[in-house]
Protein backbone atom coordinates (compact mmCIF):
# COMPACT_ATOMS: atom_id res chain seq x y z
CA UNK A 1 0.00 0.00 0.00
CA UNK A 2 1.56 3.37 -1.02
CA UNK A 3 2.35 5.66 1.93
CA UNK A 4 1.48 9.41 1.78
CA UNK A 5 4.37 11.60 2.92
CA UNK A 6 5.00 15.34 3.16
CA UNK A 7 8.44 16.91 2.81
CA UNK A 8 9.21 20.35 4.27
CA UNK A 9 12.55 21.77 3.16
CA UNK A 10 14.66 24.81 2.38
CA UNK A 11 18.21 25.92 1.76
CA UNK A 12 19.77 29.36 1.48
CA UNK A 13 22.32 29.31 -1.35
CA UNK A 14 23.07 31.50 -4.39
CA UNK A 15 20.97 30.44 -7.39
CA UNK A 16 22.23 32.02 -10.65
CA UNK A 17 19.14 31.25 -12.78
CA UNK A 18 15.95 30.90 -10.69
CA UNK A 19 13.70 30.64 -13.75
CA UNK A 20 15.60 27.63 -15.10
CA UNK A 21 15.35 26.01 -11.66
CA UNK A 22 11.60 26.73 -11.61
CA UNK A 23 11.06 24.91 -14.90
CA UNK A 24 13.19 21.95 -13.77
CA UNK A 25 11.40 21.71 -10.42
CA UNK A 26 7.96 21.90 -12.01
CA UNK A 27 8.76 19.15 -14.50
CA UNK A 28 10.34 16.98 -11.80
CA UNK A 29 7.30 17.28 -9.52
CA UNK A 30 4.84 16.63 -12.34
CA UNK A 31 6.74 13.50 -13.39
CA UNK A 32 6.43 12.18 -9.82
CA UNK A 33 2.82 13.20 -9.20
CA UNK A 34 3.77 15.61 -6.41
CA UNK A 35 1.66 18.49 -5.17
CA UNK A 36 2.63 21.38 -2.94
CA UNK A 37 4.22 24.82 -3.03
CA UNK A 38 7.79 25.71 -4.01
CA UNK A 39 9.39 29.17 -3.99
CA UNK A 40 12.72 29.87 -5.69
CA UNK A 41 14.84 33.02 -5.67
CA UNK A 42 18.45 34.05 -6.14
CA UNK A 43 18.77 33.27 -2.40
CA UNK A 44 17.72 29.61 -2.53
CA UNK A 45 14.66 27.35 -2.45
CA UNK A 46 11.82 26.79 0.02
CA UNK A 47 9.11 24.18 -0.43
CA UNK A 48 6.55 21.78 0.93
CA UNK A 49 5.61 18.86 -1.33
CA UNK A 50 3.71 15.66 -0.81
CA UNK A 51 2.92 12.40 -2.54
CA UNK A 52 3.79 8.73 -2.43
CA UNK A 53 6.81 7.95 -0.26
CA UNK A 54 8.86 6.53 -3.15
CA UNK A 55 8.09 9.58 -5.29
CA UNK A 56 9.03 12.07 -2.57
CA UNK A 57 12.28 10.20 -1.85
CA UNK A 58 13.17 10.34 -5.54
CA UNK A 59 12.34 14.06 -5.64
CA UNK A 60 14.61 14.78 -2.68
CA UNK A 61 17.48 12.78 -4.15
CA UNK A 62 17.21 14.52 -7.54
CA UNK A 63 16.92 17.99 -5.98
CA UNK A 64 20.03 17.45 -3.87
CA UNK A 65 21.99 16.53 -7.00
CA UNK A 66 21.93 20.24 -7.95
CA UNK A 67 25.05 21.55 -6.17
CA UNK A 68 23.54 24.70 -4.54
CA UNK A 69 20.87 22.46 -2.97
CA UNK A 70 23.23 19.75 -1.73
CA UNK A 71 22.86 20.86 1.93
CA UNK A 72 19.08 21.21 1.72
CA UNK A 73 17.43 20.82 5.15
CA UNK A 74 14.62 18.22 4.87
CA UNK A 75 11.93 17.26 7.38
CA UNK A 76 9.33 14.50 6.97
CA UNK A 77 5.77 14.16 8.23
CA UNK A 78 2.77 11.95 7.63
CA UNK A 79 0.32 12.88 4.90
CA UNK A 80 -3.42 12.31 5.21
CA UNK A 81 -4.26 10.20 2.16
CA UNK A 82 -3.62 9.61 -1.55
CA UNK A 83 -6.07 10.13 -4.40
CA UNK A 84 -7.44 6.97 -6.00
CA UNK A 85 -6.03 7.71 -9.45
CA UNK A 86 -2.55 8.79 -10.64
CA UNK A 87 -1.96 12.51 -11.16
CA UNK A 88 -1.86 12.02 -14.94
CA UNK A 89 -1.28 9.40 -17.61
CA UNK A 90 2.41 10.34 -17.53
CA UNK A 91 3.09 9.05 -14.01
CA UNK A 92 2.12 5.93 -12.04
CA UNK A 93 2.24 7.85 -8.76
CA UNK A 94 -0.92 8.91 -6.96
CA UNK A 95 -1.13 12.52 -5.71
CA UNK A 96 -1.66 13.44 -2.07
CA UNK A 97 -4.96 14.91 -0.85
CA UNK A 98 -3.34 17.48 1.52
CA UNK A 99 -2.55 19.87 -1.35
CA UNK A 100 -5.03 20.95 -4.05
CA UNK A 101 -2.37 21.48 -6.74
CA UNK A 102 1.29 22.08 -7.53
CA UNK A 103 2.64 25.66 -7.44
CA UNK A 104 6.25 26.48 -8.40
CA UNK A 105 7.14 30.19 -8.50
CA UNK A 106 10.10 32.57 -8.61
CA UNK A 107 10.06 35.32 -5.97
CA UNK A 108 12.42 38.02 -4.69
CA UNK A 109 12.56 36.15 -1.37
CA UNK A 110 11.99 32.49 -0.49
CA UNK A 111 10.39 33.71 2.73
CA UNK A 112 8.64 37.07 2.49
CA UNK A 113 10.09 39.49 5.04
CA UNK A 114 10.04 42.35 2.54
CA UNK A 115 13.79 42.85 2.94
CA UNK A 116 15.53 41.13 -0.01
CA UNK A 117 18.24 43.81 -0.04
CA UNK A 118 19.13 43.20 3.60
CA UNK A 119 19.60 39.46 3.48
CA UNK A 120 23.07 38.29 2.48
CA UNK A 121 23.55 34.71 1.30
CA UNK A 122 26.69 32.85 0.30
CA UNK A 123 27.52 29.20 -0.37
CA UNK A 124 27.35 28.52 3.38
CA UNK A 125 23.88 30.04 3.83
CA UNK A 126 22.69 33.24 5.51
CA UNK A 127 25.51 35.61 6.44
CA UNK A 128 25.39 37.22 9.89
CA UNK A 129 22.56 35.22 11.44
CA UNK A 130 22.21 33.98 15.00
CA UNK A 131 24.13 30.98 16.27
CA UNK A 132 22.37 27.70 15.48
CA UNK A 133 21.30 25.56 18.42
CA UNK A 134 20.04 21.99 18.28
CA UNK A 135 16.99 21.19 20.45
CA UNK A 136 19.32 19.67 23.06
CA UNK A 137 21.53 22.78 23.03
CA UNK A 138 18.47 24.99 23.54
CA UNK A 139 17.71 23.09 26.75
CA UNK A 140 21.33 23.40 27.83
CA UNK A 141 21.24 27.16 27.23
CA UNK A 142 18.00 27.54 29.22
CA UNK A 143 19.42 25.55 32.15
CA UNK A 144 22.74 27.38 32.05
CA UNK A 145 21.17 30.84 32.12
CA UNK A 146 18.61 29.95 34.79
CA UNK A 147 21.46 28.77 37.00
CA UNK A 148 22.72 32.37 37.08
CA UNK A 149 19.26 33.94 37.38
CA UNK A 150 18.75 34.86 33.72
CA UNK A 151 15.86 33.77 31.49
CA UNK A 152 16.21 32.90 27.82
CA UNK A 153 13.72 34.75 25.62
CA UNK A 154 11.94 32.64 22.99
CA UNK A 155 11.03 34.93 20.08
CA UNK A 156 8.35 33.63 17.71
CA UNK A 157 9.06 34.22 14.03
CA UNK A 158 5.58 33.20 12.86
CA UNK A 159 2.17 34.83 12.54
CA UNK A 160 0.11 35.28 15.74
CA UNK A 161 -2.58 32.79 14.66
CA UNK A 162 0.10 30.10 14.46
CA UNK A 163 1.31 30.95 17.96
CA UNK A 164 -2.25 30.90 19.28
CA UNK A 165 -2.49 27.11 19.02
CA UNK A 166 1.13 26.32 19.96
CA UNK A 167 4.23 28.13 21.22
CA UNK A 168 7.26 27.87 23.46
CA UNK A 169 7.03 28.59 27.16
CA UNK A 170 6.69 32.35 27.88
CA UNK A 171 7.44 33.19 24.24
CA UNK A 172 7.38 36.71 22.84
CA UNK A 173 4.81 36.73 20.02
CA UNK A 174 5.02 39.94 17.96
CA UNK A 175 1.72 41.41 16.80
CA UNK A 176 2.32 41.18 13.06
CA UNK A 177 -0.18 40.55 10.28
CA UNK A 178 2.45 38.74 8.20
CA UNK A 179 6.20 38.18 8.11
CA UNK A 180 6.52 41.38 6.07
CA UNK A 181 5.71 43.34 9.25
CA UNK A 182 8.70 42.04 11.22
CA UNK A 183 11.16 44.65 9.92
CA UNK A 184 8.95 47.55 11.04
CA UNK A 185 8.22 45.73 14.31
CA UNK A 186 11.92 45.38 15.11
CA UNK A 187 12.61 48.98 14.05
CA UNK A 188 9.80 50.27 16.31
CA UNK A 189 11.96 49.97 19.43
CA UNK A 190 9.34 47.77 21.09
CA UNK A 191 11.91 45.06 21.80
CA UNK A 192 14.97 47.19 22.51
CA UNK A 193 14.84 46.12 26.18
CA UNK A 194 15.73 42.61 25.00
CA UNK A 195 18.89 43.59 23.13
CA UNK A 196 21.26 42.39 25.84
CA UNK A 197 19.32 39.22 26.72
CA UNK A 198 19.81 35.73 25.25
CA UNK A 199 17.17 35.28 22.53
CA UNK A 200 16.22 32.08 20.70
CA UNK A 201 14.26 32.71 17.51
CA UNK A 202 12.03 29.90 16.29
CA UNK A 203 9.53 29.07 13.55
CA UNK A 204 7.98 26.00 11.92
CA UNK A 205 10.90 24.49 10.03
CA UNK A 206 13.76 26.93 10.62
CA UNK A 207 13.63 29.19 7.58
CA UNK A 208 11.77 32.19 8.98
CA UNK A 209 13.83 32.30 12.18
CA UNK A 210 17.00 32.10 10.11
CA UNK A 211 16.10 35.36 8.36
CA UNK A 212 14.68 36.90 11.54
CA UNK A 213 17.85 36.20 13.53
CA UNK A 214 19.97 37.97 10.89
CA UNK A 215 17.64 40.99 10.99
CA UNK A 216 17.91 41.11 14.79
CA UNK A 217 21.71 40.84 14.77
CA UNK A 218 21.87 43.71 12.25
CA UNK A 219 19.78 45.82 14.63
CA UNK A 220 22.02 45.42 17.62
CA UNK A 221 20.57 42.42 19.45
CA UNK A 222 23.67 41.04 21.13
CA UNK A 223 22.97 37.38 21.95
CA UNK A 224 20.80 35.91 19.21
CA UNK A 225 20.38 32.17 18.64
CA UNK A 226 18.12 30.24 16.29
CA UNK A 227 16.46 26.87 16.80
CA UNK A 228 18.06 24.77 14.09
CA UNK A 229 15.37 22.89 12.18
CA UNK A 230 12.59 24.83 13.88
CA UNK A 231 9.69 23.47 15.89
CA UNK A 232 9.50 20.37 13.69
CA UNK A 233 13.02 19.27 14.66
CA UNK A 234 12.35 20.14 18.31
CA UNK A 235 9.19 18.02 18.30
CA UNK A 236 11.14 15.10 16.83
CA UNK A 237 13.57 15.35 19.75
CA UNK A 238 11.29 16.05 22.72
CA UNK A 239 7.69 15.56 21.62
CA UNK A 240 5.50 17.23 24.25
CA UNK A 241 7.89 16.58 27.13
CA UNK A 242 9.94 19.77 26.70
CA UNK A 243 9.32 23.51 26.50
CA UNK A 244 6.83 23.39 23.63
CA UNK A 245 3.09 23.60 24.38
CA UNK A 246 0.18 22.90 22.05
CA UNK A 247 -0.17 22.10 18.35
CA UNK A 248 1.87 23.12 15.31
CA UNK A 249 0.11 25.08 12.57
CA UNK A 250 0.91 23.91 9.03
CA UNK A 251 0.03 25.35 5.63
CA UNK A 252 -1.66 22.40 3.98
CA UNK A 253 -4.91 20.50 4.28
CA UNK A 254 -4.01 19.18 7.73
CA UNK A 255 -4.12 22.74 9.19
CA UNK A 256 -2.29 21.61 12.35
CA UNK A 257 -0.36 18.63 13.70
CA UNK A 258 0.69 17.38 17.14
CA UNK A 259 3.84 15.58 18.20
CA UNK A 260 2.19 13.12 20.58
CA UNK A 261 -1.26 12.10 21.80
CA UNK A 262 -0.47 14.02 25.01
CA UNK A 263 -0.31 17.44 23.34
CA UNK A 264 -1.91 20.26 25.33
CA UNK A 265 -4.81 22.23 23.91
CA UNK A 266 -3.91 25.85 24.73
CA UNK A 267 -6.25 27.67 22.32
CA UNK A 268 -9.98 28.40 22.44
CA UNK A 269 -12.67 28.70 19.79
CA UNK A 270 -13.09 32.20 18.37
CA UNK A 271 -16.86 31.75 18.48
CA UNK A 272 -17.72 30.01 21.76
CA UNK A 273 -14.54 29.73 23.82
CA UNK A 274 -14.39 25.93 23.77
CA UNK A 275 -10.81 24.55 23.98
CA UNK A 276 -9.76 23.45 20.47
CA UNK A 277 -6.62 23.48 18.29
CA UNK A 278 -8.68 23.54 15.07
CA UNK A 279 -7.78 26.24 12.52
CA UNK A 280 -9.73 27.47 9.51
CA UNK A 281 -9.47 30.39 7.10
CA UNK A 282 -11.24 33.64 7.88
CA UNK A 283 -14.47 33.76 5.84
CA UNK A 284 -13.57 37.22 4.49
CA UNK A 285 -12.03 36.50 1.05
CA UNK A 286 -9.80 39.58 1.42
CA UNK A 287 -8.29 38.27 4.67
CA UNK A 288 -5.38 35.82 4.84
CA UNK A 289 -5.60 35.06 8.55
CA UNK A 290 -6.79 31.83 10.10
CA UNK A 291 -9.05 31.53 13.09
CA UNK A 292 -9.32 28.99 15.87
CA UNK A 293 -12.83 27.57 15.39
CA UNK A 294 -14.33 24.41 16.89
CA UNK A 295 -16.23 21.86 14.79
CA UNK A 296 -19.62 22.95 16.15
CA UNK A 297 -19.15 26.65 15.37
CA UNK A 298 -17.69 25.85 11.95
CA UNK A 299 -20.78 23.79 11.13
CA UNK A 300 -23.13 26.51 12.38
CA UNK A 301 -21.85 29.51 10.39
CA UNK A 302 -18.92 31.20 8.69
CA UNK A 303 -16.70 33.43 10.82
CA UNK A 304 -14.54 36.46 10.09
CA UNK A 305 -11.85 38.32 12.01
CA UNK A 306 -14.25 41.26 12.37
CA UNK A 307 -16.30 39.31 14.89
CA UNK A 308 -15.45 39.16 18.56
CA UNK A 309 -15.48 35.97 20.57
CA UNK A 310 -17.53 36.08 23.78
CA UNK A 311 -15.64 36.57 27.03
CA UNK A 312 -15.17 33.44 29.07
Amino acid sequence: MPIPKILLYYVFAPVPDPEAVRLWQRDLCESLGLRGRILISTQGINGTVGGELDAVKRYLRKTREYSPFRELDAKWSEGTALDDAPASRHTPYRPITDFPRLSVKVRDEIVSFGAPGELRVDQHGVVGGGARLSPQQVHELVDERRAVGEEVVFFDGRNPFEAEIGRFENAVVPEVASTRDFVAELDSGRYDHLKSQPIVTYCTGGIRCEVLSSLMVARGFERVFQLDGGIVRYGEAFGDAGLWHGSLAVFDGRESVTFTADAEVISHCFGCGTPTPRLQNCADPACRSRLVVCEACAAAREMTCAEHAPQE
